[in-house]
């Protein structure tokens, strides 16, 4: 976040305001090994503020490590299993102002060859908090602590005694007469009467309580040992994050599973969850937006999510079916293959956070990136500097291949904004949840050329999701009329486009007025079918091919912010002139397309060429090589459109729309 607008965040915080994002108390971040140090820097502050890094290892079975500044650096505790502190030189060997630095541990931390993710969880009011304490052999103690909110769920850890297992108290976890069920993080047992934690009437915005069982105090507080505690928050329409210091960003709940779906309605879209079943034995499962965790629909064997196990040293598994998807404004749990996490009648816990940014983008360069780049046919790691939730490549050589759409919502299934045909997922193509800021392609050999041949030029254009920028909705349709599709794009979205992932259907795309398709060159019909809000959008059509019963389909949002983005219209005069967007330094991606007759849907990006002279464009509705003229020339408030007859896009009278970038 810029620095500006953190001192506005601050001012207006004090004076009852804005609060905290998402993106300065949370972070899930991923890496490479190299054996040697590194710098991970994920934005949050906590050498200042303190707090949580978890890590773990992706590709190898090494166990994870927890991390905090209340014990130190070079100090790590393992989830899976009973030791106490175990001293590791290489590991975490600083926490930083914007996150941290690893060290040479190839093991656990920074081996060369292996993938890693952390979750960092920074100290703030309502969110997280960190404490720690020396045993006094007293049975209901209580701890004071700095979250002033709702506990959520509190994980408790001997750190000087090795045999000592994590005891875990949730909010929902069932209680006797005077004590909380604990949970164990390191085993997969159900709940326990352990009487570990007090009643939950005990623990209170301020202070928890201990329990009461003299024969398990070693596990929370024997004489002369010394613990941690990991308090994580419960936002209930109490949350004081966001620009206007109003929003929920953690809740801890349950759920009962059934025979069908399951759906948690949370009130935000998660990107980190942790779930476990607490009346019956069952992993600890992690999972999170950045390494692979989609939407699949409402199909269980085509999609695979990326599960990690708090209470194992396991790798990363694929299972055969995603069993949680994430949604719009909450969860979605399926009775899937072997019914894990969604048992018929089984109670599980869950703890989420939710996904960020909240804070709206002050520069296009924040949420949009551009790249070109000549196909190698083998795997390799494209950076970007944003995270990209959304890619569109052009094979800008080819004349055969067009335009395909990869988002993080659906990977790898893949879209062409051409073509008619559903979702595919091809073999080495496109990946998300290998980098931080970017995305893997690998030798595209399924599809010849459609992102790596290496008899190919392509160029990348990358959204970041954000507030009244962009956003990405997966929704199953109903084939009833008036279905109601939440969003995050936080205003009424001016351009909204669509496709059925699972049909050979059309793609659409709409405004408040009319409407017309992606894949063709066609006039734009009116009135609109869908009606907008800052939070939903209304499917009015009954079985189309908008809301077909049982179809999966994926949306794509677009808004105007000033500065930013624009979305807009203009008549076109036959000659040239200015479409003023309200940016300063031009615009670096412009979409233009005609609506009252015949058009392409143009695209230029200045990575290209947007100049004075001729600039290359490409049609996302062709598949025709890259074709350059002067049909567009450059201007600080936006561009400008000129009349020539290669490109129609600036006739006399004629209507047209606009999509534009700064």
């Amino acid at each position: 976040m810029a620095t500006k607008k953190k001192m506005l965040q601050a001012a207006a915080g004090n004076a009852g305001g804005a609060g905290l994002d998402i993106t300065e108390v949370f972070s899930t971040y991923l890496w490479d090994g190299n054996s040697s140090s590194q710098t991970i820097n994920n934005g949050i502050d906590l050498s200042g503020e303190g707090g949580l890094v978890w890590a773990k290892v992706r590709n190898q079975g090494y166990p994870g490590g927890l991390y905090d500044t209340e014990r130190g650096v070079l100090n790590q505790l393992r989830p899976d299993n009973t030791d106490g502190t175990n001293a590791r030189a290489g590991s975490i060997t600083a926490f930083n102002s914007n996150g941290f630095s690893i060290g040479n541990d190839a093991y656990q931390i920074n081996g060369t060859g292996n993938n890693y993710a952390s979750w960092t969880f920074r100290k703030a009011p309502k969110f997280f908090d960190c404490v720690t304490w020396t045993g006094d052999n007293t049975l209901n103690r209580q701890i004071s602590h700095s979250l002033n909110t709702t506990i959520g769920s509190i994980f408790v850890k001997c750190t000087s005694t090795a045999g000592t297992d994590w005891m875990v108290y949730h909010k929902d976890c069932t209680e006797t007469s005077t004590q909380s069920n604990s949970l164990i993080l390191n085993l997969t047992y159900e709940q326990l009467n352990w009487r570990a934690f007090g009643k939950h009437s005990t623990q209170t915005s301020s202070v928890f309580t201990l329990g009461s069982e003299a024969a398990n105090r070693a596990f929370f507080n024997a004489s002369g040992s010394t613990y941690v505690a990991y308090l994580f928050a419960h936002n209930n329409s109490d949350g004081t994050f966001g620009p206007d210091g109003d929003q929920d960003i953690i809740k801890c709940g349950s759920y009962t599973g059934n025979s069908g779906n399951t759906e948690i309605d949370l009130g935000f879209e998660p990107q980190w969850i942790m779930i476990k079943r607490t009346d019956s034995a069952e992993d600890w499962l992690i999972l999170d937006v950045m390494r692979g965790w989609v939407n699949s629909g409402d199909d269980v064997s085509s999609y695979s999510q990326k599960d990690l196990l708090a209470n194992t040293s396991g790798a990363e598994a694929t299972p055969s079916y995603a069993g949680v998807t994430p949604q719009p404004n909450g969860f979605k749990v399926r009775s899937g293959l072997d019914a894990l996490y969604s048992s018929n009648n089984g109670t599980y816990i869950y703890m989420a956070v939710r996904r960020g940014q909240l804070a709206l983008p002050e520069a296009g360069t924040e949420v949009f990136d551009v790249n070109t780049r000549a196909g190698t046919g083998a795997t390799a790691e494209i950076t970007s500097n944003i995270v990209v939730d959304n890619l569109m490549t052009f094979n800008r050589t080819s004349g055969s291949f067009g335009c395909g759409v990869n988002t993080r919502l659906t990977t790898p299934f893949y879209l062409r904004t051409y073509s008619k045909n559903p979702g595919n997922s091809i073999v080495n193509g496109v990946v998300f949840g290998t980098k931080q800021n970017g995305f893997q392609v690998g030798s595209d050999g399924g599809s010849g050329g459609l992102f790596n041949n290496s008899s190919y030029s392509y160029v990348d254009w990358m959204w970041k999701r954000a507030p009244s920028f962009f956003d990405a909705v997966c929704y199953s349709g109903t084939g009833s009329s008036g279905l109601v599709v939440n969003h995050n794009l936080g205003v009424s979205p001016e351009l909204l486009i669509f496709k059925n992932r699972g049909s050979t259907t059309n793609w659409f795309a709409m405004t408040s007025a009319n409407y017309g398709q992606l894949n063709e060159a066609d006039s734009f019909s009116s009135p609109s079918f869908m009606s907008f809000s800052p939070t939903t959008f209304t499917i009015n059509t009954a079985g189309t091919s908008s809301n077909a019963s049982g179809q999966n389909y994926i949306a794509y949002l677009f808004a105007s912010l000033d500065g930013v983005s624009k979305v807009g219209s203009y008549t076109g005069n036959g000659s040239s002139q200015t479409i003023n967007a309200g940016f300063t330094t031009g615009a670096r991606f412009i979409l233009i397309k005609r609506t009252d007759s015949t058009g392409d849907w143009y695209v230029w990006d200045s990575l290209r060429g947007i100049v004075t002279g001729n600039d290359p464009h490409l049609s996302l509705n062709t598949t025709t090589a890259e074709v350059s003229d002067d049909s567009i020339d450059p201007d600080s408030s936006g561009f400008i459109v000129n009349q020539i007859s290669a490109t129609n896009i600036n006739v006399s009278s004629a209507a047209y729309i606009y999509y534009a970038v700064a």
